[in-house]
């Protein structure tokens, strides 16, 4: 399926809303655990872990609205790529993020598994220096690290 038809079919239901701390960056992390869609030539489904990784500006998107726009995905044919990019675009057409990762690693299919990711960096946004620290946990997410 193109990108065209695969924007006329999926509607784009993502909610925002201000973000609290539009003064500071900061990192949000969502994983989509349960993305599906189809296989446009198979038919066969395809299914995906999503990574989000953003620092907003001025909108945040709700998270039952993604879920919801997420799920809309699940009859679609789409190949990989397309639907990686698909998510991209609407994520920052709601958002408007200073910047916006998505990882997309999808299932083994044929002995083959697939990773496509796709990043957006506002014009002229650069990340804030990154804090120098004796020891960090492993679950400490520097915005150092997600300079694409």
């Amino acid at each position: 399926m193109t990108a065209a038809a695969m924007k006329k079919r999926v509607p784009n239901s993502l909610q925002t809303f201000a973000n609290p701390s539009p003064e500071r960056d900061y990192l949000v992390r969502i994983e989509i655990p349960e993305f599906t869609c189809l296989c446009p030539i198979t038919g066969q489904p395809d299914f995906a872990r999503f990574e989000l990784e953003f620092v907003p500006d001025q909108r945040n998107v709700e998270l039952k609205s993604l879920k919801l726009y997420v799920a809309g995905y699940r009859n679609e044919g789409a190949f990989h790529e397309a639907v990686t990019n698909r998510v991209l675009d609407d994520l920052v057409g709601a958002m408007a993020p200073r910047f916006l990762r998505v990882t997309a690693r999808w299932n083994v299919r044929g002995g083959i598994y697939t990773t496509v990711v796709a990043a957006h960096r506002k014009r002229g946004w650069k990340p804030s220096a990154p804090v120098p620290l004796s020891m960090q946990s492993e679950n400490s997410y520097p915005l150092e690290a997600y300079r694409p």
